[in-house]
């Protein structure tokens, strides 16, 4: 099997939900030669993004969706370990991620982790329904570069701007790249409550980094990944 059926492979089992099957199929692909990365975005990511396309579609419901999580962490956790042999050469900076307060989602969340782990960055995961004042806990107690923040709740969107005025009001505001995203957050959210960036999705999130990290003193903000709905 070539390295195009295999990604195509892996895509499939994460959108039929086969966790016994992408064991296989990941060990397949790494025997093969076949970039951690690469087996991450061109495999595992393309078929995420079909459940997600079909669950907005009304196409999938919600087991679907988890299951569809499920089968690509079983990937993830044989993957993982193998970039963590070579983080060294890749370290782009640490993020601070969690569902906000008031919303207990976490699949859109855990996946944005997982890849921004597997893209070179440090992670430190709230959880879900984490208040405020703990994003800027752990952000100043380890030194964070970004404070991620996910919310699928529209009635939570609300506390992500007490995060931002928690950072004005100790004066520290300019010490981190605050990003938002979830199903209930729109770009101009992000504009209204002073973020530094807006992703569409878990593969835009990992970009939205990278270009914060890279040129983020000389962009405009807030910086938008991808196209609302």
């Amino acid at each position: 099997m070539g390295k195009e059926e295999l990604l195509n492979r892996l895509k499939d089992l994460v959108v039929n939900g086969d966790e016994e099957g992408i064991r296989e199929a990941t060990k397949r692909a790494l025997e093969a030669g076949i970039d951690p990365l690469e087996i991450i975005n061109e495999g595992l990511k393309k078929g995420l993004d079909i459940v997600g396309e079909k669950y907005e579609k009304l196409e999938l419901f919600l087991p679907d969706l988890v299951l569809a999580a499920d089968t690509a962490y079983a990937a993830l956790n044989i993957i993982i370990p193998k970039l963590s042999e070579r983080a060294h050469e890749f370290r782009k900076g640490k993020v601070v991620i969690g569902t906000i307060y008031g919303d207990i989602h976490d699949i859109g969340k855990n996946i944005v982790a997982s890849l921004l782990r597997a893209n070179g960055y440090e992670v430190f995961d709230l959880g879900s329904d984490v208040e405020p004042r703990k994003f800027v806990e752990e952000a100043e107690r380890v030194e964070a570069d970004f404070i991620a923040i996910s919310c699928l709740l529209s009635p939570s969107m609300f506390y992500m701007r007490d995060i931002i005025q928690r950072l004005v009001d100790m004066g520290i505001r300019d010490k981190y790249y605050v990003i938002v995203g979830g199903a209930a957050v729109y770009p101009e959210w992000a504009k209204e409550i002073g973020a530094d960036g807006w992703a569409k999705d878990a593969e835009g999130a990992v970009k939205l980094c990278n270009l914060l990290k890279e040129r983020g003193k000389e962009v405009e903000k807030p910086v938008l990944v991808g196209e609302w709905r």
